[in-house]
């Protein structure tokens, strides 16, 4: 006889329960100053009221900012990643400067490019988007679209191209019949990892692009101001807000391409 399983929704929540009351103890016993009391780490129940308290105009307002700049910087981003993928294919002697930029964008440390871009691009006006989070959330996630964009057009099935080639197709071709197709499980995997980037490029960017709305210069404020229920909020909501992103990505994926998971369309 099979033993009783819970069901995935059951474990997960006991997890998500088990978590929280983790974070509960270690707010109330670890994270708390003995010599003036100061909690360092919020208890559950305080960042739900520093939510009540900063309110829905609060939140909307400088996620909202944040997302329009994580929005653009994720389309530049990928389509240049992608374009440089594609035009590799064609003139494939290229490929090694391509992955050697790719490389550069990753290996260089954000902080470091950060003050050079806000130096070049400079100061947005008030309440305008910050040119150096849009260039910052481009470069978080050229890397990984480029990577997984070059894997997928390069495992395109030799047999189905080389039919295009008999018929009289040229790599145009090929990259347009067969390539884009067998490679679209991979981008769209690369474009679903890609949306937390471009929104962690986009805070950063804040904190060095010199705005005064956004979610960086929000936590910014509430750690000057020593808050931390509201600076765990924001923290708590950014990613909230980039898993519900990811997962969108991934309900995409699914729906785009159904033979990777071996149903038909």
């Amino acid at each position: 006889m099979r033993g009783y399983r819970l069901p995935a929704w059951a474990i997960g929540s006991i997890g998500g329960i088990a978590l929280i009351a983790l974070w509960w103890l270690l707010a109330v016993t670890v994270f708390v100053n003995p010599q003036n009391g100061f909690q360092s780490v919020p208890t559950p129940p305080q960042v739900v009221q520093s939510y009540i308290e900063t309110g829905w105009d609060y939140y909307f307002g400088n996620f909202m900012l944040t997302l329009q700049e994580a929005g653009v910087g994720y389309l530049w981003g990928n389509a240049l990643a992608l374009l440089l993928s594609a035009f590799v294919l064609i003139v494939p002697r290229l490929e090694g400067a391509v992955m050697q930029i790719a490389i550069i964008t990753y290996c260089v440390p954000i902080v470091a490019i950060g003050p050079l871009a806000l130096l070049i691009i400079g100061a947005p006006k008030h309440g305008q988007p910050s040119g150096t989070a849009i260039f910052l959330a481009a470069l978080s996630c050229f890397f990984t679209t480029v990577v997984s964009a070059l894997l997928g057009l390069k495992a395109a099935d030799r047999a189905s191209l080389d039919v295009v080639h008999v018929y009289g197709g040229g790599t145009f071709t090929q990259l347009r019949k067969v390539r884009i197709v067998a490679a679209l499980p991979n981008i769209l995997n690369g474009l679903q990892i890609a949306v937390p980037a471009a929104f962690l490029g986009a805070v950063l960017g804040e904190f060095f692009g010199k705005v005064d709305v956004g979610v960086g210069p929000a936590m910014i404020v509430a750690q000057q101001s020593l808050r931390p229920p509201l600076l765990w909020g924001l923290a708590l909501a950014s990613g909230a807000v980039a898993l519900a992103g990811y997962g969108l990505v991934g309900l995409l994926t699914r729906a785009v391409t159904p033979w990777s998971r071996g149903r038909a369309s």
